[in-house]
């Protein structure tokens, strides 16, 4: 079968897919219609594991296995309204990219794969991707995979063309400061948890171009009335980069922020909320060659920007590992979030190529 041939399915299955909620922690209804495709698609092995997981095999064999990976999860709640349009050659909706047209195209792919390598292939169809999930799915998978691992392909689905081998890695904290409080002018002496909070955030890291970094404080909340010391406050700050190395001295620098802005009389908490391992495969590694490989034969110049997916968790335990995509697209995390139909062919064939190149052609 031709990915031309079955691009329509893939088209139909995303849109079956995006229909379903699925929250971080709430994916157990896509789970159940994955697992029933891939059985129905004819592969062996088909199960949702202890973490809501869904595995396939693709091929067996004696070497270890190429794992190929989407994410079952959005970053959207289960009332958001969902309910992908298609038209004009567009696929509009919560999801429809990232990641459900991935999670559609894996079987697509899969099916070339069996004709084209002896290598062992399993499909992985992973939850807590997204958010605070910290990628609960992938890293459990790993911890105890069905098969010794070779290598691993993380499929993003709005993303053809990008070859990413760069896992950027974070660090999340809630920082919560807690005071007296009073009256605004009665108790003018007394310290406010806001104002400690408002010269801790002041006093962050910048982030930076070279190395790239993030130092983003992305939630705020806190105190009681205009006219109080605020007894309450905290933030929210995600903490970003590259190299390892450089998130440690970030995490070092926020931590150190904090502890200036403490004053007398403020109690100061710092609650993990997630991390993300950061790491790398290099671009002369085998599998990172053959991605690069499929797509110049697709015409298409890849690109190698860094990225933060389920192939995080693989750098972090020394498994080759590569982001690609299957489609265009755009607007990521909005309800506005489109993909294109017609590269979609392109993107199963690359993504075979991929998995094909890696494992060695039969």
């Amino acid at each position: 079968m031709s990915a031309t041939a079955d691009a329509e399915r893939v088209v139909e299955r995303t849109l079956t897919l995006a229909r379903i909620p699925a929250p971080t922690g709430r994916e157990r209804a896509r789970a159940e219609v994955v697992r029933a495709w891939w059985r129905d698609d004819g592969w062996s092995d088909v199960t949702i594991d202890a973490a809501g997981n869904v595995w396939a095999c693709v091929r067996r064999g004696a070497s270890a296995a190429v794992l190929v990976g989407a994410h079952l999860d959005t970053v959207f709640a289960a009332d958001v309204p969902h309910e992908p349009a298609r038209a004009d050659g567009r696929i509009t909706g919560p999801g429809v990219g990232d990641d459900s047209v991935a999670v559609a195209a894996l079987s697509a792919a899969a099916t070339l794969v069996e004709e084209r390598t002896a290598a062992p292939v399993w499909l992985l169809a992973t939850v807590g991707e997204e958010g605070l999930g910290n990628l609960a799915g992938v890293r459990a998978a790993l911890d105890a995979p069905a098969q010794a691992v070779a290598g691993f392909v993380a499929v993003e689905g709005n993303y053809l063309g990008r070859v990413s081998l760069t896992g950027v890695g974070s660090v999340r904290w809630r920082v919560t400061m807690s005071g007296p409080g009073g009256h605004a002018w009665e108790a003018a002496a007394e310290p406010s948890a806001i104002h400690a909070l408002a010269a801790a955030i002041a006093g962050l890291p910048a982030s930076s171009a070279e190395p790239r970094t993030v130092v983003n404080v992305g939630l705020v909340g806190g105190g009681e009335a205009i006219n109080a010391r605020a007894r309450h406050a905290w933030f929210d700050v995600d903490v970003r980069a590259e190299d390892p190395a450089v998130l440690l001295g970030l995490v070092d620098g926020v931590r150190a922020a904090i502890e200036r802005a403490s004053v007398s009389g403020i109690d100061v908490s710092v609650e993990e909320l997630g991390r993300r391992p950061a790491g790398a495969t290099d671009r002369d590694h085998p599998l990172a060659r053959a991605a690069i490989a499929a797509l110049d034969r697709a015409g298409i110049e890849p690109t190698f920007d860094a990225s933060s997916t389920d192939a995080n968790a693989a750098h972090e335990r020394g498994i080759p590992a590569v982001a690609i995509g299957i489609t265009t697209g755009g607007g990521e995390h909005t309800l506005e979030e489109w993909i294109d139909e017609a590269p979609i062919a392109v993107g199963v064939e690359a993504l075979a190529a991929t998995i094909a190149g890696f494992g060695g052609s039969r």
